[in-house]
């Protein structure tokens, strides 16, 4: 499995747990009683990754706040289109995280003003649908970015125009860490500071989320345009524009 082991998984040093509460979302919402499945992804392959790093950060956090957490590694992963039909071992387990999950994490450095391609290609590997199953719609969403200089939240931006076209839903809080190299100490773990404070922020506010919607996500994805479709209305393709745009992306244009 392409899952990365999460260091010291319940060791919070910089939280303060006087004020940090193990389970944010009691009594918002009736429904599944599991703990939250939270996929986590990052942006770099660096052996000292930033990006890792907060996702780890926030994979703990996770844990504290009762839900359960899987990192995936893209360090094997292909670039989109490089292994035909996609048929490679890391694109089907990283399928299936996004399938098993109900929530997701999405950190990437920003480079040259914008994400990673280890980012982008991790995204384009989840496709809208796949065998009729949807393996990004409907989960929640928090964005993080890591900035090697001054907080920047272009990546960020990026993100959450990602996180809408896969359909999901992205949660209003969000994580820019300037100056990343500063907040880390040699073991990569990150130290107290307001960035960490936000990081705590944008995950409990993911799992209040992801607890408050799961019980509704059937409703608040049903379509008419899906529903008509499975009914067998097929739309024209001479002058539906994304059965068009469909078509000229098959023949390479």
């Amino acid at each position: 499995m392409r899952l990365r082991r999460l260091p010291d998984p319940d060791f919070l040093p910089a939280l303060d747990t006087r004020y940090a509460l193990q389970r944010p979302a009691s009594g918002l919402a009736a429904g599944p009683q599991h703990p939250p499945r939270i996929l986590l992804l990052y942006g770099s392959l660096r052996q000292r990754s930033y990006s890792r790093f907060v996702v780890e950060e926030a994979a703990r956090l996770v844990r504290f706040f009762g839900a359960e957490s899987r990192i995936f590694d893209p360090s094997d992963l292909p670039l989109p289109d490089q292994v035909r039909a996609d048929d490679h071992p890391a694109v089907h387990e990283l399928r299936e995280l996004s399938m098993w999950s109900e929530g997701q994490i999405w950190c990437s450095p920003e480079r040259h003003g914008q994400i990673t391609g280890v980012m982008k290609a991790q995204i384009d590997h989840l496709p809208l649908n796949m065998g009729g199953m949807r393996p990004t719609q409907g989960r929640t969403l928090a964005v993080m970015q890591v900035c090697g200089g001054s907080q920047s939240f272009n990546a960020v931006n990026t993100l959450r125009l990602l996180g809408r076209w896969m359909r999901m839903f992205t949660i209003p809080n969000q994580s820019s860490v300037a100056k990343a190299f500063q907040e880390f100490d040699e073991a990569g773990r990150m130290q107290p500071s307001s960035y960490y404070e936000r990081i705590v922020d944008v995950v409990e506010e993911l799992v209040r989320f992801t607890i408050l919607l799961r019980p509704h996500i059937v409703a608040l994805t049903d379509r008419y345009s899906e529903r008509k479709e499975a009914a067998g209305s097929q739309p024209d393709a001479a002058s539906d524009l994304s059965a068009i745009a469909t078509t000229h992306q098959l023949k390479g244009v």
